[in-house]
């Protein structure tokens, strides 16, 4: 058993260090693409900071999504997020799978290229439309009375410039239209819907984006045109950018590209064998077919020799 689990540990290992070679390989041609799409998220935390500034609290306005769902209430709004931050840490956790399993479909960095490209298109349009017009916030603490529905004027220029964490992410207002929660969740579905392979979780996906966009509303954390809105406008920005950006190379088929250079052609062939989901092990490459009893062996080479009816 001992020695079962050293063998696995020791795939493993090699595994993890031949994907991690590729992916360093990856990050540092593609390292502008990541730099921007976290730049982006960081612009797009201040713009929604913002627009707290901006906020003035008011009656609710008239929803029929509020009509019909019924509210949680303060003290289940915790729901929607968890059901958020079950999506978000799924999908991330995901993206890393390269470096553990076998069979793989995608490069982690490329990946998360194409998702910050799409995510980056999103919020470039909800800025500029939660700017055009802000709405009075339904959620419980941008509502008048609440001491958190204004944002005091800042003591300093500096003061813009720092995200509160979690605080400014959870307790902001007059960032609506459209929902940012919506905005990643949707992307990350699409983008398993496209790179995934699993059918059954592909299903279940979408079965929670839909639910957490009852939650929302019934966290009262958003109007529904902001949940509908995001429906449409972040799987039209997906269509866009999919045709504008070159497609992802797939692994599946045991493709040789982007694989590391190495000295060694055998340790060649077992990184290819690691990265793209073969088990690199000599017994996959040993097998002999012994027909008629004659298996002739030059070194490392494996010659069978068949007779079968005077051939």
């Amino acid at each position: 058993m001992s020695l079962y689990i050293g063998r696995e540990a020791s795939k493993l290992w090699k595994r993890f260090c031949a994907e991690t070679t590729t992916e360093i390989k990856l990050l540092a041609e593609n390292w502008k693409y990541v730099l921007g799409g976290i730049i982006g998220q960081y612009i797009h935390g201040l713009a929604a900071r913002g627009v707290h500034y901006f906020h003035r609290p008011g009656p609710t306005l008239q929803d029929v999504g509020f009509f019909l769902l019924p509210e949680l209430g303060q003290d289940r709004a915790y729901i929607s997020e968890t059901v958020f931050t079950f999506i978000f840490i799924s999908f991330v956790l995901w993206t890393f799978h390269p470096f553990i399993l076998k069979s793989k479909k995608i490069y982690t960095v490329l990946v998360w290229c194409r998702v910050l490209a799409i995510l980056v298109a999103c919020q470039i349009l909800r800025i500029i439309t939660f700017y055009s017009t802000q709405l009075p916030g339904p959620n419980y603490h941008c509502r008048e009375g609440s001491n958190l529905a204004r944002l005091r004027r800042p003591d300093s220029i500096l003061e813009v410039f720092i995200i509160s964490f979690p605080r400014g992410v959870l307790y902001g207002c007059g960032d609506l239209i459209f929902s940012s929660h919506m905005i990643f969740s949707l992307v990350f579905v699409r983008t398993y819907q496209k790179y995934g392979t699993r059918r059954f979780i592909k299903q279940c996906a979408w079965l929670i984006v839909v639910i957490q966009s009852l939650l929302i509303i019934a966290s009262r954390k958003h109007y529904t045109v902001d949940v509908i809105v995001a429906w449409y406008t972040v799987n039209l920005v997906v269509f866009f950018v999919e045709h504008k950006l070159p497609e992802l190379p797939d692994r599946s088929g045991g493709a040789t590209l982007l694989l590391p250079l190495s000295k060694d052609s055998r340790t060649k062939e077992e990184n290819h064998k690691l990265l793209n989901g073969n088990s690199g092990e000599p017994a996959d490459w040993r097998l002999r077919s012994q027909i008629n009893g004659k298996v002739l062996e030059d070194g490392k080479t494996v010659h069978v020799e068949t007779v079968m009816n005077g051939v």
